[in-house]
């Protein structure tokens, strides 16, 4: 068995982990990663047993949290309905102290119930979670009981290490304790990496699985991360670390599982689909032409071994609860619960104990929205508080002003707030000392939530704190200048849509002065039309070289952006929060604030 860890999970929750397997601990001379548990015992949730030939297990699944404690702001905290006579509403959703709630609420009368993770629980959060290295997310999911989740990219952001001991606990290694007299415990569930291997050794650096157990009721999880996620992390925290092929993995573990006795298993997977609709509630099963899901799920889906009985996803940060045939051709059940704690989905497994394995055609999903209506978890309310009273004097200085609502829409290829942020990296690394640089181009990925005019708390309408900013920007990347040539640049466009990129593009943020335009009635790489890209109204010339600002995740070729691995005369500048923050307060004050900047820069062939 691995390691027993330190901390002591409830009773009767997590049966057994992956026997002998390497750790994070292995691999970065952290402690042993913390996944097993303890054995029987009783129902840590005070419901009663039933012992039928078919129990329902109740699953419950989200994904994508991002340590979005407090309900997430603007656009990024509503969802959208589809009513029954086609038109839409939208609702606010999210915030860990409703979805405890309704998780609560969701929970009771099932004596089987379950709560999973697809990854991504941490990183790219906002302050009170992120100032803190996001130990404030991990203790509000041992409150949740959650009971398992897969690694997801994010979980990577601050490297092997970090990943360690946010699965183990202690204080970190420069920022120490936060709270005198108080060690950082770690999580209570296990994280899955089934998929991450030692490059040495290959060997998982965490537990690949868990078994699930109740009453004789046996689920086994297994959870994995996209393979592509090397090439969207830094690539220095994943030295040694070998991210592989999410299908190959999970079959794998099936084996194990099915050998010990394990006939009913749920993949955890932190990789993703784009489902017609943008409403939770739209039936991605319609028949309807253009109707369904794309993306990478669909390939994997169909390619997971017909033993695995449900698949709870993310990534996408996407909703939906669809059914794509396994290989066999049965209809199985794959999942996603949008991001930010904005839904749950509740999914029933019924379970046979006589043949120990999931009836699949009694398998039934649904997602449920995080409403604000409801009670807030007074234990998550006195958990949100305590570390905001310790971020408010960073969180709450003011840093600019704006006159309107910056909008970052998912959906759009150019974005107002991508637009501002991708101008406050040029002026931060424009001037000579600093740079030289002629344009900047800003990774969507990185904006990762609105600017909003109305008030977070007391500082005002229209008033941007340090909070709010670095909710926008919370990675922290130094920013750099560097030569490009022109037909490299050209090159970079073409990345966003073809590649690794081409079924679902990232189109990047640009700054003021560089315009092109974007043909999605063609396909590929000839979605760019050349003789469009433009600087200043002239056009780029392949052979001549220029400086351009970057961050240094798109320096590094992340987001598939190889070409960007090839620039010279690497500068390296403050960080994209400084420069943005100086930014806001160079161009905005009380009495004339910022208006969010227009759009136009690329322009949209449909």
């Amino acid at each position: 068995m691995a390691a027993t860890p330190k901390k002591k999970r409830t009773a009767g929750r997590i049966l057994a982990v992956g026997a002998g397997l390497a750790t994070v601990g292995a691999l970065v001379a952290a402690l042993p990663a913390g996944a097993s548990g303890t054995k029987g015992g009783q129902d840590d949730r005070g419901h009663g047993y039933g012992y039928g030939r078919y129990v329902d297990v109740q699953l419950l699944s989200f994904n994508d949290l991002h340590g979005n404690l407090e309900p997430p702001t603007g656009s990024a905290g509503r969802v959208t309905h589809t009513n029954e006579d086609g038109t839409t509403r939208t609702i606010d959703a999210g915030g860990v102290e409703y979805l405890a709630t309704h998780l609560r609420e969701a929970r009771k009368g099932n004596p089987y119930s379950v709560t999973a993770a697809a990854g991504d629980m941490i990183g790219a959060s906002p302050l009170v979670s992120g100032l803190f290295h996001d130990e404030p997310t991990i203790e509000a999911l041992n409150r949740l009981k959650l009971d398992v989740s897969s690694v997801g990219n994010h979980e990577f952001d601050e490297g092997a290490r970090e990943l360690a001991r946010m699965q183990n606990g202690g204080c970190h290694p420069t920022a120490g304790c936060f709270e005198e007299g108080k060690e950082f415990e770690g999580a209570r569930f296990p994280y899955l990496a089934a998929n991450v291997t030692n490059e040495k050794t290959g060997r998982p650096i965490l537990d690949p699985y868990v078994i699930w157990e109740r009453n004789g009721v046996k689920v086994g999880f297994i959870g994995v991360t996209l393979e592509g996620t090397a090439d969207i992390v830094s690539a220095e925290g994943i030295k040694g670390l070998k991210f592989g092929d999410e299908i190959e993995a999970i079959n794998k573990y099936t084996k194990v599982l099915e050998r010990k006795g394990v006939k009913s298993i749920v993949a955890l997977l932190h990789e993703g689909g784009a489902p017609a609709s943008g409403s939770y509630n739209y039936n991605c099963d319609s028949p309807g032409p253009g109707d369904g899901i794309s993306g990478p799920i669909v390939d994997i889906a169909k390619n997971v071994s017909p033993q695995v009985d449900a698949l709870v996803t993310g990534h996408t940060h996407q909703a939906y609860a669809c059914t794509i045939p396994d290989p066999s051709g049965k209809p199985r059940t794959v999942t996603s619960a949008a991001s930010f704690g904005k839904l749950y989905t509740d999914t029933t497994l019924t379970y046979d104990r006589r043949s120990k394995d999931i009836v699949r055609t009694a398998v039934s999903s649904a997602n449920h929205v995080v409403t604000r209506d409801v009670a807030k978890a007074e234990d998550m309310t006195r958990l949100i508080d305590r570390w905001k009273t310790l971020a408010a004097p960073i969180a709450s200085r003011p840093v600019g002003y704006i006159s309107g609502d910056v909008d970052n829409p998912f959906d759009a290829p150019e974005k107002p707030l991508g637009n501002l942020i991708a101008d406050a990296q040029l002026e931060g690394m424009a001037p000579a000392d600093k740079g030289g640089a002629q344009l900047a181009l800003m990774n969507p990925g990185g904006v990762r939530a609105p600017l909003v005019h109305k008030a977070s708390g007391a500082e005002g309408d229209g008033v941007v704190t340090y909070g709010e900013a670095y909710t926008v920007q919370p990675f922290t990347n130094m920013m750099t200048a560097v030569d490009l040539t022109g037909a490299q640049l050209i090159t970079a466009l073409q990345q966003q849509v073809s590649g690794a990129n081409q079924a679902a593009p990232k189109i990047l943020q640009v700054s003021k002065g560089f315009t092109y335009t974007l043909d999605m009635t063609k396909t590929g790489a000839d979605r760019i039309v050349t003789s469009s890209v433009k600087l200043n109204g002239e056009a780029i010339d392949p052979s001549k070289t220029y400086r351009v600002a970057m961050n240094e995740f798109l320096a590094g070729g992340g987001d598939g952006f190889a070409v960007l691995k090839e620039h010279k005369n690497k500068l390296v500048g403050a960080s994209d929060l400084d420069m943005f923050t100086a930014y806001l307060a160079a161009h905005s004050s009380a009495s004339a604030p910022l208006a969010p900047p227009a759009t136009g820069r690329i322009t949209v062939v449909k």
